[in-house]
């Protein structure tokens, strides 16, 4: 069931929401739970206290938070004002932060002040030094010229910053009319989201989404699911992202279903909520399939309520997984997706009447307004039923362009406006997409896109590095893993070790090569590029040792 009317905003769906089913549960956390009322009240005061804090319209919202109620707040809060969100995936660290903040024009960062083990308030005053010392809370930052104001997800006082406590406080000082006439103001085509990918080519780019195109193209992964408004959502992806985003806060309010969303993803933790909430609907990729598989053999649960699970699947490597995880968390059927944020979160959809085959080793057919073809990637020629080429889409839910980087966005269409994805598959004859990997470099692990480039570039800031080469292996768990190839420099003495602890706690761990191997020169074409394909065969032809568990922390 999908109530979108087609006219009302992201910001503003919690509001409609709350009218249609007030009592009924929408959210739980940690045990802790609220109504669609009790949201969108929540929702509110959240609004008020950006308003009052001087968050404008069309200013960009760096959100660095952990799946948190606070973070559901948030969404929806910063749609219904105007404002656009920049969230930030919580692994980044201060480099990645670093690069987004500035990209983006970012005026305001929200950031976790301590998560766990992790101390994001740490790497802020890293960015911004001066804050501890400060005696405002305005921010006048000659590194970030747009950033003007922190809020910290924290009840304590952190000097220069505005806290949870102040948010609340200031609400109370702008009028419900007030707040009104922001949500009014803000229009189905203005941009409110900009999410960071590495996309298919090139350094990190924010990828820029209006409300109309999100909303749009959800109904069809609503209807392909038969969500309805008696379904439970267990969402342990991380927010920050399109797939946990769309499918848990923007699903509840569109469908009247109730959410349980946790932190992280633990395998043991998802499985005990399955059975204690009765949990009819999931997601994820490959890594999830597998570790709840795992773990439910291990220690089986009560999963009868298990309804579908919509998994970003449709590879070779992934069809075991999906076979497997049909017969041990049965009654579970699954449903497979292919889709980027660039193109959207379901380009191509199985449906719950597919076969096992078809939702097993495909990624289903493509959703309404969607039209793919399969071309070759140098003529640009359309290949026929059954033969590998790029993917290319046309969609208006194709992304508006990559925020400041025209040359980029250009790039990423042809002539007649297709999107290429840099991506291989072929089309069946039965209609359904076979997604076989990517064209570019590009590395998938564990679901997040990493671009070899970007690690590369900032492997070779070592300063006793000469060369760096980064690929890609294969790995049991996350799909792929990062692996380095380097040459230091002259009577350099470096060590595999010195380069992992460079990249700890300044690029996201998956970023982080789970292995380095020092050479004395990387392998080049005679036009001077290196040959990546024997890179490759290197990877897969030795073993792993001690950096495997120590680098993937």
């Amino acid at each position: 069931m999908n109530t979108w009317n087609g006219k009302t905003t992201v910001g503003m769906l919690p509001a409609q929401a709350a009218r249609q089913w007030p009592e009924r549960e929408a959210l739980c956390f940690k045990g802790k739970r609220w109504t669609f009322k009790e949201l969108d009240q929540e929702i509110d005061l959240v609004a008020k206290g950006l308003i009052a804090m001087g968050v404008q319209s069309g200013e960009k919202v760096c959100v660095w938070l952990n799946n948190s109620p606070e973070l559901v707040f948030l969404l929806f809060a910063l749609a219904r004002i105007g404002a656009i969100q920049v969230p930030i995936n919580t692994r980044f660290r201060t480099a990645d932060l670093e690069y987004v903040l500035r990209q983006a024009d970012c005026a305001t960062l929200i950031s976790d002040e301590i998560s766990g083990p992790i101390d994001y308030l740490s790497m802020v005053h890293e960015l911004l030094p001066e804050l501890p010392a400060a005696t405002t809370r305005e921010i006048n930052s000659v590194a970030f010229p747009s950033l003007r104001r922190v809020l910290l997800n924290s009840k304590g006082v952190s000097p220069g910053c505005y806290s949870w406590s102040d948010l609340e406080t200031l609400a109370h000082g702008v009028s419900d009319a007030a707040a009104e006439r922001r949500a009014a103001s803000v229009a189905l085509t203005d941009i409110f989201l900009i999410m960071y990918t590495s996309g298919t080519m090139g350094f990190p780019k924010g990828v820029m989404r209006n409300h109309w195109q999100l909303l749009d193209h959800h109904t069809d992964r609503i209807a392909a699911l038969d969500i309805g408004i008696d379904d439970v959502m267990l969402n342990y992806l991380p927010l920050f992202h399109v797939f946990g985003y769309v499918d848990g806060p923007i699903t509840s309010m569109l469908c009247g279903n109730r959410q349980v969303l946790t932190e992280r993803f633990d395998p043991q933790e998802s499985l005990d909520l399955i059975e204690s909430e009765k949990v009819t609907t999931l997601g994820g990729f490959e890594a999830h399939l597998n570790d709840l598989s795992d773990k439910q053999e291990r220690s089986p649960r009560k999963l009868s309520s298990l309804r579908v699970g919509l998994f970003a699947t449709g590879t070779k490597s992934a069809v075991p997984a999906l076979v497997r995880a049909r017969r041990i968390l049965a009654p579970m059927n699954t449903v497979t997706v292919y889709g980027t944020t660039e193109i959207g979160a379901n380009v191509t959809l199985s449906r719950l009447d597919s076969t096992e085959e078809q939702a097993t080793e495909t990624s289903g057919i493509p959703s309404k307004d969607y039209a793919i073809r399969i071309v070759d990637p140098t003529t640009g020629k359309d290949l026929p039923v059954g033969e590998p080429g790029e993917i290319i889409v046309k969609s208006s839910k194709v992304m508006l362009g990559y925020y400041n980087k025209p040359e980029e966005t250009a790039k990423a269409f042809n002539a007649q406006g297709w999107f290429r994805t840099g991506d291989m598959g072929y089309l069946r004859a039965d209609g359904y997409l076979r997604f076989i990997g990517r064209y570019k470099d590009m590395l998938k692990i564990g679901g997040e896109n990493v671009d070899p480039m970007e690690v590369e570039g900032y492997l070779l800031s070592h300063p006793c590095l000469h060369h760096v080469a980064v690929v890609g292996r294969p790995d049991s768990r996350l799909s792929e893993v990062a692996v380095a190839f380097v040459v230091p420099k002259q009577s350099s003495a470096i060590q595999e070790a010195d380069i992992i602890d460079y990249c700890r706690g300044r690029i996201a761990s998956f970023k982080i090569p789970r292995r380095v191997w020092i050479l004395p020169e990387l392998p080049m074409t005679a036009n001077g590029k290196v040959r990546k394909e024997i890179l490759r065969r290197m990877a897969l032809e030795v073993q792993d040792t001690c950096c495997d568990e120590r680098t993937a922390r």
